[in-house]
């Protein structure tokens, strides 16, 4: 799970990807409900005032430590711009402060560690927002993967989209049992972004390919053996970790995966538990990872045709068309690029979603008239020109900036 850009740091037996030092609706799935409830929560106004905004975003300094808690419990801690430049400021003046020797991040909400970004406020604004919103998310993403110091992010509950731009793209990510994973983008004429062209291509086999197209979700120690999350403890615990780290001197990689390790080991039974889509590995890794197109993967569940694989076709079917096969060829790309490389590609991508119907039209299905019957246009694969796919990932346009990292 390592590719350019990144270097092993070798701990115990196992590799952690330290960027900074070159890191619907089958069964587990995202139901329509569930979706809805928890995207319906991230919607809120994407611009406050300096004050309230440092209320959504505390940043607090203990000694050597910097501690980022996401404080917007209501809206499931969902990103906005103004969230996302307080991020980049503070991160910003830590990685420059050199007595500064780790950053934590952790959520106020017993129930979510980040939902995503505010979608239907970027559907409502229309572009010029929403460009400018993509651009600051991007650049917080890829300061956090070139930070010069450990990022310890602890996921206690769902992490969707752009909670996930918050936490892997760091050293360390601690999952508990009510860690909730998905990238359910291509359910919303969307893609995975984020830095997902990089993140996703680093889990093992075409796992990756597979939760990007699906937007199925993982739960619990699910993460952890996925490869999403580093380490696994009990959300009772997480309090008590999170003390032991606060209380290291001078942290660095080994004392903290130290102490990461150390409460981990409590709970081996956790990791004596099946990963739960460990029966359909084998499919996925040669339908999924066989595929040269999206239309390959299609023919091959419908040639599997087992229940898993029926339900599979029934749940893409649902999707747009056009993101999945945009998804397809983002993930097809992201294989060989840097995660700023993978950014810069995501930004053009955005910028062409914004200017097109699929994403206003997934938006107001999906969460404003919550009819879930997307008109998508093209309304199959087949009508999906290669040519207009391939346009989303060219230059902009003149009088358009391209995201500088």
């Amino acid at each position: 799970m390592v590719a350019a850009g990144l270097t092993k740091c070798v701990i115990g037996s196992r590799l952690l990807p330290i960027h900074h030092q070159t890191a619907p609706l089958a069964a587990g799935s995202l139901s329509v409900n569930k979706f809805k409830s928890i995207m319906s929560a991230v919607a809120f106004n994407s611009t406050q005032a300096a004050s309230e905004v440092e209320k959504l975003v505390l940043l607090d300094r203990h000694g050597d430590k910097g501690v980022i808690t996401l404080n917007r419990p209501k809206a499931l801690n969902a990103i906005n711009y103004d969230m996302a430049r307080r991020l980049e400021s503070g991160l910003k003046v830590w990685d420059g402060d050199s007595e500064i020797k780790m950053v934590l991040i952790k959520s106020s909400s017993e129930k979510a560690f980040c939902a995503g970004g505010d979608v239907k406020f970027i559907q409502q604004a229309g572009p010029q927002e929403g460009r400018k919103f993509f651009r600051q998310e991007y650049t917080l993403n890829n300061l956090i993967g070139s930070l010069s110091v450990p990022y310890v992010a602890l996921i206690d509950g769902i992490v969707m989209g752009g909670g996930c731009g918050l936490s892997v793209h760091g050293n360390f990510r601690v999952v508990t049992e009510k860690a909730l994973f998905a990238m359910p983008e291509t359910a919303i004429g969307l893609f995975p972004d984020v830095g997902a062209s990089h993140f996703l291509n680093k889990l093992p086999g075409s796992l990756g390919t597979y939760l990007g197209l699906t937007g199925h979700r993982l739960s619990g120690r699910d993460l952890f053996k996925a490869g999403i999350g580093t380490h696994f403890v009990p959300s009772d615990k997480i309090k008590s970790l999170e003390d032991d780290i606060m209380r290291l001197e001078k942290p660095d990689l080994l004392k903290i995966d130290r102490i990461l390790q150390k409460h981990q080991e409590q709970w081996q039974d956790e990791f004596r538990k099946e990963f739960s889509l460990k029966p359909h590995i084998g499919r996925i890794n040669s339908i999924f990872g066989g595929a040269k197109q999206v239309e390959d993967i299609l023919a091959g569940l419908e040639k599997d045709n087992s229940e898993w694989a029926r339900k599979h076709v029934e749940l893409l079917s649902k999707m747009s068309p056009t993101s999945l096969k945009l998804t397809f060829e983002q993930l097809r790309r992201g294989k060989t690029m840097t995660l700023p490389e993978c950014l810069k590609m995501e930004y053009r991508m955005s910028c062409r979603v914004l200017a097109n119907t699929e994403f206003y039209e997934g938006v107001r299905a999906m969460l404003l008239d919550k009819d879930n019957k997307p008109r998508w246009n093209p309304p199959s694969l087949a009508e999906v020109k290669e040519s207009d796919i391939q346009a989303y990932f060219e230059p902009l346009a003149s009088n358009q900036e391209e995201l500088q990292l």
